[in-house]
């Protein structure tokens, strides 16, 4: 497991949160199609991630699920928190991709 560098406030998984877009800029906006990483790499955050809002372990059985972004927050170090329609929890960026608007 790789050490967690003072600097450096995040675990790297699968990519670095705020990749995309930097960090207090959502790389989903609400009304945003996403789609929850397989039940592998939510499995992965949930073993690695050490820091804030870790996933509980009930969110694993919501893997490949498809859904809407309700509303976006961020973590102090900007880091991206996700509610989703009809799916509870609080989701990280790294456990979310994007799946095109629900509209098209």
């Amino acid at each position: 497991m790789p050490a967690v560098s003072s600097n450096h406030l995040r675990f790297y998984t699968r990519n670095d949160m705020g990749k995309i877009r930097g960090s207090y800029k959502e790389e989903f906006p609400s009304g945003s199609r996403v789609k929850i990483v397989n039940r592998a790499d939510l499995a992965s955050f949930f073993n690695n991630w050490k820091l804030h809002n870790p996933l509980e372990p009930w969110q694993l059985d919501f893997a490949n699920q498809v859904a809407e972004v309700e509303s976006v927050s961020f973590y102090h170090s900007g880091d991206e928190l996700y509610k989703l329609k009809n799916i509870p929890g609080i989701w990280h960026e790294e456990n979310l991709e994007s799946c095109g608007d629900l509209d098209a």
